[in-house]
């Protein structure tokens, strides 16, 4: 018997729980296992989003767990602020080719490369780098 102090949740508040509770699950799969997938994709010039959704969805699934409509799903809660979902690609973008340049591969030099929703050139990429290596100076 529950004490008459806390009431009773609807079923409707117990259905937003549960929903809440499994978005809540799906985003953090997500924001686990989303490095492996990029590092497990030869798809670096293409958005990751279109990655996801259009060219590599088994993978994405094998390796997060989260068919394509969860990942959907997400994106239609605005769960993802896409200023912040494109600096952590180019983040992780950036730290993975440093760290094959410098066991010397180069694999990807000159080519576009896909953040999450957008797509940088080669030129604009090298750009960036350059920049961002000026201001740690």
């Amino acid at each position: 018997m529950r004490s008459k102090l806390i009431p009773e949740l609807t079923k409707e508040e117990k259905e937003y729980k549960t929903l809440r509770k499994q978005i809540q699950e799906k985003l953090i799969k997500f924001a686990t296992r989303i490095p492996v997938f990029m590092y497990l994709t030869d798809y670096r010039e293409r958005s990751l989003k279109d990655v996801i959704t259009q060219l590599e969805p088994g993978l994405f699934k094998t390796v997060t767990g989260l068919a394509t409509k969860d990942f959907e799903l997400l994106v239609s809660l605005v769960v993802f602020n896409s200023a912040l979902m494109n600096d952590a690609v180019y983040k992780f973008k950036r730290y993975e080719d440093a760290s094959l340049v410098y066991v010397g591969i180069d694999k990807h030099e000159g080519e576009d490369v896909g953040l999450y929703d957008t797509v940088l050139s080669g030129r604009e990429y090298s750009a960036e780098v350059e920049n961002g290596a000026a201001l740690r100076k």
